[in-house]
């Protein structure tokens, strides 16, 4: 199971570390740090979809390859309820234990997405309110407190990398992780809530989501193999952006 995998390498860890909060069901959200204490530190995160865990061991490539120019924080599993179910009871759910999609909960225009409902499910459920689970207050407070420069998101499929919300992003940041990728960075239309909105928007910070494994693969991506393009992403990144 992911979280046990996630958990023991966090015990084992020997650098700066910390739980930022707690999921619904009481599970431990933990973040690594790598690089730097000093100089840019970003944020990336990992497994805010259920269904999208094999992200979690990405994370975990992420933190032993480390980087070489600033710093920053590594959190592989923001949705551990979530993961739980689509590992145990059915694959393809994406949101948390409450049924609520942690990507759709963020305040950057909530509940205007294309596909957002306030019907809880597997997937697009906005929530009662901006922030209402555990998970992603606890990712709101721990990104208000370190204040990174830019942040990351690893999620999977389709080979693309977002960067804009509503006419604001840098794309110098996405032509990086394109380089280091070959993924194609795309613009979206029609979603709403997400934490690289929330960033943009509310916090004016580059961020950037990598939808990492090729499109014709069926979730849950289970070979971490298939994520190898993003294995140098967040370094790459780190070594071309954070001057």
């Amino acid at each position: 199971m992911i979280y046990e995998k996630i958990s023991k390498f966090y015990e084992g860890y020997n650098g700066r570390k910390c739980v930022i909060g707690y999921s619904f069901r009481g599970k431990e959200i933990y973040a690594m740090h790598v690089g730097s204490p000093t100089g840019r530190q970003f944020i990336s995160t990992y497994a805010i979809h259920g269904r999208e865990w094999i992200t979690a061991k990405l994370a975990l490539k992420h933190i032993k390859i480390g980087v070489k120019k600033g710093g920053g924080w590594i959190i592989p599993l923001v949705n551990p309820d979530g993961a739980a179910i689509s590992e145990d009871i059915r694959p393809m759910w994406k949101a948390n234990a409450r049924g609520v999609d942690l990507n759709c909960n963020f305040d950057a225009d909530w509940g205007s997405g294309r596909l957002n409902t306030k019907r809880r499910g597997a997937e697009n459920c906005i929530g009662d309110f901006p922030f209402s689970e555990s998970e992603t207050k606890a990712l709101k407070e721990f990104t208000q407190k370190i204040r990174p420069f830019a942040t990351l998101s690893f999620h999977t499929k389709g080979e693309e990398i977002y960067w804009q919300y509503n006419g604001q992003g840098d794309e110098r940041g996405a032509k990086i992780l394109a380089e280091a990728t070959g993924y194609k960075p795309v613009l979206i239309y029609g979603s709403a809530g997400g934490y690289k909105d929330w960033c943009i928007q509310k916090l004016n910070i580059p961020a950037y989501t990598v939808e990492c494994g090729a499109d014709g693969l069926e979730h849950p991506i289970t070979d971490i193999q298939d994520l190898k393009k993003c294995y140098n992403a967040l370094k790459i990144f780190m070594d071309n952006y954070a001057e």
